[in-house]
């Protein structure tokens, strides 16, 4: 399947790289997050230890990811100091990254290569876990969803870091 252009491209070497600071995984559906300090990423399927795994190979779906600057926004929106990213069912959590950015771009993190696929917008959980407005707060800073290219560890700390363009 040939690449779709991203007129993002010529500028995705210019993205600064970025930190992982938190990674959770659920063992079974609607089963609270479980932070781990590492995991390991399978190409196509997912997150060792989360249920998603076990879901369509291949899924645009299989790992989604927020940042701490999306999170403080979605926060500052609530009107809290803060919100544990356990509650925003997102699979990982980087900071100093633009996330928008990523989008339909190829990156690192760790020994893992991903490929941000799709925006990953507030679910109505938001307001269950975050009470009423929820999801309003998140909107427009729900993270990305991204699929596995390659498979291996990332932990804590590792850098992400966008790969240049596929050639086509």
């Amino acid at each position: 399947m040939t690449k779709r252009p991203n007129p993002l491209d010529r500028y995705a070497l210019d993205i600064t790289p970025g930190e992982l600071t938190w990674i959770g995984v659920r063992p079974k559906r609607r089963e609270p997050l479980q932070s781990v300090a590492s995991t390991k990423a399978v190409a196509t399927l997912g997150l060792e230890g989360d249920h998603r795994m076990g879901k369509t190979p291949g899924s645009g779906r299989q790992v989604s990811i927020i940042s701490e600057e999306f999170i403080a926004q979605a926060a500052h929106f609530l009107g809290r100091d803060a919100i544990d990213p356990a509650l925003l069912r997102r699979n990982l959590v980087v900071k100093g990254v633009n996330l928008n950015a990523l989008r339909r771009q190829r990156f690192t993190i760790g020994g893992a290569v991903f490929e941000a696929t799709q925006l990953c917008h507030p679910c109505a959980r938001m307001e269950e876990n975050l009470g009423k407005g929820g999801v309003a707060a998140m909107l427009g800073h729900g993270g990305l969803c991204a699929k596995i290219i390659e498979s291996g560890d990332i932990a804590l700390g590792d850098a992400i870091t966008v790969l240049p363009p596929a050639e086509d």
